[in-house]
């Protein structure tokens, strides 16, 4: 016999839908949102790079100037020779540092620096080397700085050039080139530097010997004495012998040399005396 249950008003069949259809279509929407962010990403690179393209080669950042500072003995023209590369490139891309090394191969230039200006222009700064003196090197002079860098040979260029000849820089090495000592270089520059504030004792200093790194020794124009300076005091040493010249001359008409290394005491050599 059947027998009829009551049906529950609360109760509801569940809906169930098939799990394949559903993961189909999330698997679309997913496929879908990345596609659209693969294409959005490359039209933004797209976009950059032919921004970029056009900023790199506008014509309104081309170098058009160069502009230099700091020379004194190379022309402006001659400094904008060596960079002349940089006209017409992009300032944003330009090799300023390639540039700098060109420069730097001057054997006048000491230092130098390079710096854009937007939108068109480059600015060249410069240090020149300043010349001490002059070395001989085998049978020619050359134009020599404080640190003993050669600076150039010696010629009827460099006439507005009034500098002492300096022996003793070079040492000749067991093997390859001769060489400048620097140590030599700097007590020559020590002594140049020294009288310089007296342009009147400066300009009569005609050699400098410095073969004895520990005692400079100067020659003065119209004087055959050999003045032994020692390493410091080289100012005071030299006005000394300034003020003494024509007494000593006096009692020794012809001097080998004149040792002002001891401060209370000046000894004097004749010329011709026995070693």
């Amino acid at each position: 016999m059947a027998v009829k249950a009551p049906a529950e008003k609360n109760f509801r069949r569940a809906k169930v839908r098939p799990t394949a259809r559903r993961g189909g279509r999330i698997a679309a929407w997913l496929t879908w949102r990345i596609g659209r962010w693969v294409v959005g990403a490359l039209v933004v690179l797209y976009v950059g790079y032919r921004g970029g393209h056009l900023v790199l080669h506008a014509s309104s950042l081309q170098v058009r100037r160069i502009s230099v500072h700091g020379n004194v003995r190379l022309s402006s023209d001659a400094v904008r020779a060596i960079v002349e590369g940089l006209r017409g490139t992009s300032i944003l891309t330009a090799d300023l540092a390639g540039y700098r090394r060109r420069l730097m191969e001057s054997p006048w230039i000491a230092d130098a620096a390079i710096r854009r200006v937007l939108p068109s222009t480059v600015e060249v700064f410069v240090s020149e080397r300043r010349p001490m003196g002059l070395c001989r090197l085998g049978s020619a002079l050359y134009l020599i700085d404080p640190r003993g860098v050669v600076i150039d040979e010696f010629g009827p260029q460099y006439a507005e050039f009034d500098l002492p000849i300096i022996d003793g820089l070079v040492r000749s090495p067991n093997s390859g080139q001769p060489t400048i000592d620097e140590t030599r270089a700097e007590l020559a520059s020590r002594v140049i530097d020294a009288l310089a504030p007296r342009k009147d004792l400066a300009q009569r200093v005609s050699q400098i010997d410095v073969r004895d790194a520990h005692d400079a020794v100067v020659l003065l124009d119209n004087d055959a004495a050999l003045l032994h300076l020692g390493e410091d005091k080289f100012l005071e040493r030299v006005q000394s012998y300034v003020d003494l010249a024509p007494a000593l001359k006096q009692r020794v008409p012809e001097i080998d040399y004149v040792d002002l290394r001891f401060d209370e005491r000046v000894y004097v050599r004749p010329a011709g005396a026995r070693k």
